[in-house]
């Protein structure tokens, strides 16, 4: 069963920001591109280090540590030295609040 999880009001995640959640299973980052809304597993595949604080390079999130990147719309690993994917999240927008789906 989805369980849907408030994240902020729309108008606090304005295009180009970024917002992390801590959930029972993961934190989870939850980007604004361009007025579409995306959620990734907060945790690069190559060294288990935080992502969200990365550099944005179009739809993609450069980990901090060691350069990898990500595809912020689908979790998916880019460059090495990550090679395994993270997890994406559903978004939609309810009343106004931005929400994730945490499957269990």
């Amino acid at each position: 069963m989805a369980e849907w999880l408030d994240v902020a009001p729309v108008e606090e995640l304005t295009p180009g920001n970024r917002k992390i959640i801590n959930t029972p299973y993961c934190e989870i980052a939850i980007f604004n591109l361009d007025g579409t809304f995306f959620a990734i597993e907060d945790i690069c595949s190559h060294d288990g280090g935080e992502l969200a604080s990365g550099e944005c390079d179009g739809d993609q999130i450069i980990c901090p540590r060691h350069g990898a990147r990500f595809c912020i719309r689908d979790g998916r690993a880019l460059t090495p030295p990550a090679y395994e994917d993270i997890e994406s999240f559903t978004v939609r927008i309810e009343n106004g609040i931005v929400q994730v789906n945490v499957d269990t």
